[in-house]
C-alpha cells in the first residue's frame, strides 16, 4: 500500500481480490470496479460527506468506493446482491481498516428488495450504481428512506444526462420527472472509463440529488402523479391530449384535465415540470 493510497484499493489490489475471491465483473450485473484512489477520495468529496454521516452503499463490489467512505462517515451499510462479494466485504474492511470495522453493516439483498436497513437511519446516499437498474435503485431507495437528505450516485453518461435534464431538453424524461419529485437534480462531474477494471465502453457521470426541503405541494399522490408521467412519455411525440386519452378515459377528459390545471392541451410532456404534471394529476376527474 502507498502512503498515498492508505487503506483504499489500487489497481494491483483490485486484481489480486478478485483472483483470490474466483471473481470475475459480470455485464449481466453491470458490474465494473473502480481501481483508482483518487476517484473514490473525489466521489467522497463531491457527495460532501461529513464526520456524522450515515451513509448507504449500493453495489459495493469489492469495497474501493466503501473505504473511502469509511474513512469519512460515521457508519456506511452496503447493500451487495451477490453472495461472493457480500462474503468476503467485512472481511476486506477488517483487514484495510480495523478500527472503523464497528462502523460497517452489510445487507446482502436486491437494493429493490430493501425495505429497511440496519442501525441508524441513512442521511447519505453514495454509490457506482449497476448501470443497468441505476434509475430504478435509485429512485427505491429516495422512496424508501426519506431521511436521505443528499446523494451521489455515478452511472452511466447518459443515465446522468436524463437525470439532471430540465423541462425542454431533449433528454428530458421519466427519470428526470421522478427524480425531480424527490430532490434537486444536478450534474456533479464526469469520470474517464479508466478507472474502472473492466473499462466500460461507456462514459460515467455523477448525479448529485438534494432532497426537496418542502414535498410538491398536491392533493395528488406519487402513484398518481406518475401515473400521468408514465403516460405523457409513453408516446412523447404526441400532443398531451392524445399522450394522455388512455390515462383520463378519452381525449376530452385528457383535455378537461390538462385546461383545468392550466396546462395547454397542444403541449407535449417533455416542456413540463414536475409540479405541471402534479397539478394534471389533481384534475383527472374534471372531464369524467
Amino acid at each position: 500500500m502507498s502512503t498515498e493510497q492508505g487503506a483504499l484499493l489500487g489497481p494491483a489490489d483490485i486484481r489480486e481480490l478478485a483472483a483470490a475471491l474466483g471473481v470475475r465483473p459480470t455485464k449481466q450485473r453491470g458490474q465494473n470496479f473502480v481501481i483508482d484512489a483518487n476517484t473514490v477520495r473525489r466521489i467522497v468529496r463531491t457527495a460532501e460527506v461529513r464526520p456524522d454521516d450515515v451513509v448507504v452503499e449500493v453495489g459495493p463490489g469489492l469495497g474501493s468506493l466503501t473505504l473511502a467512505l469509511l474513512e469519512t462517515a460515521a457508519h456506511v451499510t452496503a447493500v451487495e446482491i451477490d453472495d461472493v462479494l457480500a462474503e468476503a466485504l467485512p472481511a476486506t474492511v477488517q483487514a484495510r481498516l480495523p478500527e472503523k470495522a464497528p462502523s460497517f453493516g452489510l445487507v446482502h439483498s436486491d437494493a429493490m428488495l430493501v425495505g429497511e436497513l440496519p442501525g441508524p437511519a441513512p442521511t447519505a446516499l453514495v454509490a457506482n450504481l449497476p448501470y443497468n437498474v441505476a434509475v430504478p435503485v435509485l429512485l427505491h431507495m429516495l422512496d424508501t428512506f426519506p431521511t436521505i437528505e443528499r446523494t451521489l450516485v455515478m452511472v452511466q453518461a447518459e443515465v446522468a444526462d436524463r437525470l439532471a435534464a430540465g423541462p425542454g431538453s431533449r433528454v428530458y424524461g421519466v427519470p428526470s420527472v421522478k427524480a425531480n419529485w424527490y430532490a434537486e437534480v444536478k450534474r456533479a462531474g464526469s469520470i474517464g472509463r479508466n478507472v474502472f477494471w473492466p473499462a466500460p465502453n461507456v462514459d460515467s457521470g455523477l448525479v448529485s440529488l438534494v432532497r426537496r426541503a418542502e414535498p410538491i405541494r398536491t392533493s395528488a399522490s406519487k402513484r398518481e402523479v406518475f401515473a400521468v408521467v408514465d403516460a405523457a412519455f409513453a408516446q412523447r411525440r404526441k400532443t398531451l391530449r392524445a399522450a394522455l386519452s388512455g390515462w383520463a378515459g378519452s381525449a376530452a377528459a385528457a383535455e378537461a384535465a390538462l385546461v383545468a390545471a392550466g396546462v395547454s392541451p397542444q403541449a407535449r410532456g417533455e416542456a413540463l415540470t414536475v409540479e405541471e404534471f402534479a397539478r394534471i394529476a389533481e384534475h383527472k376527474e374534471a372531464g369524467a
